[in-house]
């Protein structure tokens, strides 16, 4: 049975919802889901926002604003209750998905963040040329691939989006752009057609929406992969209508300002931004042969809703990772669902590559799960085991791991064990009632960090 979440999310509406959100498809639906997934590549549209919390849009929680938009593409499709970001900041998570693998496989991605062009250390690293991405796999396959919006995961002239798979781009390149002048913390344009810097005039949100759109609109010969990656609703605190703001943000960091009406009109551009997307895939009669992915790269900052959840950005409490996911996948998708299962950004990643035919690279061979059989209803929930590591500095290095519904955490010297089917806040330690729960995770984060990099590679 579908449920809806409505209004604020407390711990038992949240328990309900979660006991209640499972994945089913009628054998007839499976039938007719597998006749229109043979009949013709999908093309892909990928959305990712940035330092979005759990529960910022309306359909999973948020009161005080409406995002009608995404609340109908969830609607559509399939909401995810348990998704989470590969990492609690930005450049992390992007590698993982670009990659389909843990981050910490390559020295970019243990930058959390990466810095900005303008210092020096930063410019020398990126994806390696070796290490395929799903661009680059997906374009090897016959796909128009195309970025729009925020990468962050390296520059040119060796480390961009065109050096990485990407046809064409049009968008910033690092951390985070002022909305109006797109200049970023070190007050420099970053603002690039490809791997120039341009000039534009207008709410940034607004100019990648309007490329995205004018992108879906044009002729097509080939299947498309376009990734829209916005910006928003990550600071500065800039609402379509805020541009005397910039005033204020050029003599004052870009975290500082802000307010909760302020972030309200920064998710509702956003939200109308997705709308017109959908649209002009309505319009253009692409819609029912799109798949359509909507995550976040973390979880949310001061103004976000967190839900029943603890911490935030740059925490490995759920606060920090859980994000909101949905999955629209006309003709293998039904409408109205809820899942529980428990998915992490590459996991988007296996499942683009296989409903597009695309293979992985034998030597990249990927950490992440296709959810294309849960999505058809081959495949009940399944239980997963997830690692995340954060923090350069030991004494203030956070660990955890998700196996079923235990989670292991440690900072610096602390450590706890949660059971979050009964305690998603996280606050009672259960780790000396439950010790070889306690261990058996702790000694399988130490297994898996032995086979990534570690700090300072």
């Amino acid at each position: 049975m579908t449920q809806y979440i409505h209004g604020g999310v407390n711990r038992r509406k949240f328990l309900g919802m979660t006991a209640a959100g499972t994945l089913m498809a009628t054998a007839s639906a499976n039938l007719f889901s597998r006749a229109t997934a043979q009949s013709s590549r999908p093309n892909v549209v990928f959305i990712l926002v940035d330092d979005m919390g759990w529960g910022d849009l309306s359909i999973y929680g948020r009161t005080d604003y409406e995002t009608p938009n995404l609340d109908r593409l969830a609607r559509q499709g399939v909401r995810f209750t348990n998704a989470y970001a590969n990492q609690t900041v930005c450049t992390p998570t992007r590698i993982a998905f670009l990659t389909g693998r843990y981050q910490a496989r390559l020295p970019v991605g243990l930058r959390e963040p990466l810095g900005a062009r303008s210092q020096p250390a930063s410019n020398n690293i990126g994806i390696p040329a070796n290490q395929p991405t799903i661009a680059s796999l997906l374009k090897a396959n016959g796909y128009e691939t195309a970025l729009v919006g925020k990468w962050h995961a390296g520059y040119p002239p060796n480390f961009g989006p065109l050096q990485k798979g990407f046809d064409e781009y049009f968008g910033h390149l690092s951390g985070g752009i002022e909305y109006f002048t797109h200049t970023g913390t070190d007050r420099i344009l970053d603002l690039y057609e490809n791997d120039v810097p341009v000039q534009r005039s207008g709410y940034v949100t607004d100019l990648f929406t309007d490329r995205a759109v004018e992108f879906i609109q044009r002729p097509h010969s080939r299947p498309f992969y376009l990734s829209l990656h916005y910006n928003a609703p990550h600071w500065p605190w800039q609402g379509p209508n805020d541009q005397a703001s910039t005033a204020f943000y050029l003599t004052n960091g870009y975290t500082v300002g802000g307010s909760q009406a302020t972030y309200a009109a920064m998710v509702k551009s956003l939200d109308d931004g997705v709308g017109r997307v959908l649209d002009a895939l309505e319009a253009s009669g692409q819609a029912d042969n799109t798949l359509v992915i909507f995550t976040s790269d973390n979880g949310g900052e001061r103004f976000s809703n967190f839900g029943p959840f603890r911490g935030q950005k740059a925490s490995l409490y759920e606060g920090g990772i859980r994000v909101p996911a949905i999955i629209r996948y006309p003709g293998v998708t039904q409408a109205n669902q809820v899942s529980n299962q428990v998915i992490i950004t590459f996991d988007l990643t296996a499942t683009i590559l296989a409903a597009t035919g695309t293979s992985f690279h034998p030597n990249y061979p990927p950490d992440g799960q296709n959810l294309l059989p849960l999505l058809r209803g081959d495949r009940r929930e399944f239980s997963r085991t997830l690692f995340w590591r954060y923090g350069a500095a030991l004494t203030t290095r956070q660990r955890a791991v998700r196996s079923g519904d235990w989670k292991y955490w440690r900072r610096g010297n602390q450590e706890a064990l949660f059971n979050l089917a009964t305690d998603p806040g996280e606050t009672t330690d259960l780790k000396d009632s439950n010790a070889q729960v306690f261990t058996r995770l702790r000694n399988q984060f130490q297994h898996w960090e032995l086979q990534m990099l570690p700090y300072g590679s």
